[in-house]
């Protein structure tokens, strides 16, 4: 793991829609931290983080940050300009991961298989569907699920979809639009040890109603976690085959996770990638922690897992850029 003390800064919090799930994802890996005898400054995010980063002068910087600026690339190129070592994806990872049609371009060529869809200017929605409903609308770069709906036939958005209906069509201009699979959600999180990176499993993400958003994720008590998932040994296959594919193709670096859909009906033609997160929470929710938990990982031996890998890469002369 860790052969000597750190001073490790943690950066948390700043302004986007994940804010409270950072600060609490970072107050977690600070203390964990803390009990493993490292030296530790909480840095909340703000304008002047460039400057509180070099008065701390930190061996490493924890980037426990969730959305834009901290999983966009732009936190990641600041930290590379300042030669300082961070955790998690570098800059073109983190640019191409947060966009979703990005991460398609990127995997599908390879094999890895994602719903098809495509880009739509939000005021389009208001003239006709993009697609024959059901479909799922989403914003192009945001994270935890901000800004999902699905469109159904019941919908009380109206067909075609009315203007004040409320949805992510009035915060975005544009959005992804995508087929919407039905089905099991399910989510493997990969690792980086030593020997390379590992897929920890597949976690089943079971819902009473509506789908896998914010308020799920961060929410307690109303999505149950079934780990290991109680899918065919064939699909666990494939989705940590995957989820392995993904981190690589994309280059990501400490830990990340990919989350899918499966159309059981359909068997493995049913599996589909929806993303890969590059900023995994690390909440008493989160899911991360809990699949390395289940694995022999506590929580502190993970933060360190995760700091020791921004420091061999950093090492390693890539300048914690973490970029494949």
């Amino acid at each position: 793991m860790l052969d000597r003390k750190l001073h490790v800064a943690v950066l948390m919090g700043g302004w986007a829609n994940e804010r409270p799930v950072s600060l609490m994802s970072g107050e977690g890996v600070a203390k964990a931290l803390e009990e493993r005898g490292h030296e530790v400054t909480r840095i909340d995010m703000d304008r002047q983080v460039a400057a509180r980063i070099a008065e701390a002068a930190p061996d490493v910087v924890f980037n426990a940050l969730h959305g834009v600026p901290g999983e966009d690339g732009t936190v990641q190129g600041m930290l590379d300009l300042m030669g300082v070592p961070y955790t998690h994806s570098g800059l073109a990872t983190s640019v191409i991961a947060i966009d979703k049609e990005l991460t398609k371009q990127a995997l599908v060529p390879h094999g890895v298989p994602m719903p098809g869809g495509r880009i739509v200017k939000s005021a389009e929605l208001y003239e006709r569907d993009p697609m024959q409903r059901p479909y799922v609308l989403k914003p192009v770069n945001e994270g935890s699920s901000v800004g999902v709906a699905i469109v159904t036939e019941d919908s009380n958005v109206g067909n075609p979809i009315m203007r004040d209906a409320e949805g992510p069509w009035q915060k975005f201009d544009q959005l992804l639009a995508e087929p919407f699979i039905r089905g099991h959600e399910l989510t493997a999180a990969v690792i980086d040890t030593a020997e390379g990176p590992k897929a920890l499993g597949v976690t089943e993400l079971i819902i009473e109603s509506g789908f896998y958003d914010f308020e799920h994720k961060y929410t307690d008590g109303v999505t149950t976690h079934v780990y290991p998932a109680e899918i065919p040994e064939e699909i666990e296959r494939l989705c940590c085959k995957y989820a392995l594919e993904a981190h690589r193709l994309l280059g990501c670096k400490g830990t990340s996770r990919t989350d899918f859909r499966w159309d059981d009906e359909r068997g493995e033609d049913g599996l589909f990638v929806l993303e890969t997160n590059t900023q995994p929470g690390m909440t008493p929710l989160s899911l991360v922690p809990e699949q390395a938990k289940h694995n022999g990982i506590e929580y502190g031996e993970l933060v360190e897992m995760i700091v020791a890998a921004a420091l061999r890469d950093h090492g390693a002369g890539s300048g914690g850029k973490g970029n494949g």
